[in-house]
C-alpha cells in the first residue's frame, strides 16, 4: 500500500470536519490538517505540507473547484493529487469534477468507517 502521509483536508460544516477527522485518523490512521474554507486552506497549505488535497466542493466564499485551482497555481501544489467531497452525485457533476482535476470524488454522505479505505483506494490509483 502505497504511503501517504499527509492530507488537507477542507469543509465548511464543523460536524463533517470532526466525522472525517475520525474517519482519517482514528479508523485509518492518516494524519490530517483541517481547514474550515478554502482561504483558510490557501493560507495554511505550505506550512501542512500535504500529499493529498480532500475538498468539499460546495463551500461559501471559495467552492472546492476555486480552491483547488487557486492551490493548484502556487508552485508547491501544482501536481498534488486532490479528490472532492460532494452531495451532488449526479453522473455529470462528478465528471466535471474530475475534468476539474481530481483523482474521483468521494460522495457525501460517506461511511465513517470506510473513508479512509476509499481515500487509500483513490491515491493508489494516481498516475
Amino acid at each position: 500500500m502505497p504511503l501517504l502521509p499527509r492530507i488537507v483536508h477542507v469543509e465548511d460544516d464543523p460536524d463533517i470536519r470532526e466525522i472525517a477527522l475520525i474517519a482519517l485518523e482514528m479508523v485509518g490512521g492518516l494524519e490530517v490538517v483541517q481547514f474550515s474554507s478554502g482561504r483558510e486552506a490557501l493560507d495554511g497549505a505550505v506550512a501542512a505540507r500535504p500529499d493529498l488535497f480532500l475538498l468539499d466542493v460546495m463551500m461559501p466564499g471559495m467552492n472546492g473547484e476555486e480552491t483547488l485551482q487557486s492551490l493548484r497555481a502556487m508552485p508547491e501544489f501544482c501536481a498534488t493529487p486532490a479528490i472532492f467531497m460532494t452531495a451532488k452525485a449526479q453522473h455529470s457533476d462528478l465528471h466535471k469534477l474530475v475534468a476539474a482535476g481530481a483523482l474521483d470524488v468521494i460522495v457525501k454522505p460517506f461511511d465513517p468507517m470506510q473513508l479512509a479505505t476509499q481515500v487509500i483506494a483513490i491515491w493508489s490509483r494516481r498516475p
